[in-house]
C-alpha cells in the first residue's frame, strides 16, 4: 500500500507540466484539495491528490491499484470522475448519494471557487463557472453533515463560509 507522501509523488509526476485555467501547477490544486481533506483520513487525502488523475492524464484505475493505491481509493476517485454522456448536474446528484465523494467534491469545488483563482479567469468565465459551482454546492453541501463542510471550507476557501447551501 502506498503512503500519503508515495500519492503525493505518483500525483506530482501525474500532472508534470499541467497548468490550470489560471496558468498554475495544477498539482497545487490537488494539494489544496487534499489539504481541506485532512481530518477525515488518509484515504481521503489520498483522493484529493488523485481526483483528477483518471479525468486529466493516462493514467487509469488498474493502473493506480497496481501501482499500489488503495482499492478504496481509486473508486472514491472513481465516484468523482467525469463519464461519457453524464451531464455535470447528475454527476453531482450521484457523487451526493456517496459520503467520502461528497466530502472530496466539496473539497474540489471550494478550491475551484476561491477568489484568487477566478481573478484570474475572463469576466464570462468566471460568471459561468460562478453559477455552475454554486449550484453544485447547493446539492453537495445538504450532503454532507455541516461540520464536515465548515471544517473543509475553512481551510479550503474560508470566503465561502456564511455562505447559504
Amino acid at each position: 500500500m502506498m503512503s500519503v507522501h508515495e500519492v503525493d509523488l505518483l500525483a506530482g509526476r501525474a500532472h508534470a507540466g499541467q497548468v490550470d485555467k489560471a496558468g498554475v501547477a495544477y498539482v497545487e490544486h490537488v494539494r489544496a484539495v487534499a489539504a481541506g481533506l485532512v481530518p477525515f483520513g488518509d484515504e481521503l487525502v489520498m483522493a484529493g491528490l488523485l481526483h483528477d488523475v483518471l479525468e486529466d492524464t493516462d493514467w487509469t484505475a488498474e493502473e493506480l491499484v497496481g501501482a499500489g493505491v488503495p482499492v478504496r481509493v481509486v473508486e472514491i476517485v472513481q465516484a468523482v470522475t467525469r463519464q461519457a454522456g453524464l451531464e455535470y448536474e447528475e454527476k453531482i446528484r450521484r457523487i451526493a448519494a456517496d459520503p467520502p465523494a461528497v466530502l472530496l467534491k466539496i473539497a474540489d469545488n471550494a478550491h475551484n471557487s476561491r477568489p484568487d483563482r477566478a481573478a484570474r479567469l475572463s469576466v464570462t468565465e468566471r460568471e459561468r463557472l460562478g453559477r455552475k459551482y454554486r449550484a453544485a454546492r447547493r446539492v453537495l453541501w445538504p450532503a454532507a453533515d455541516p461540520r464536515d463542510v465548515e471544517t473543509i471550507v475553512r481551510v479550503v476557501n474560508p470566503s465561502l463560509l456564511g455562505e447559504p447551501a
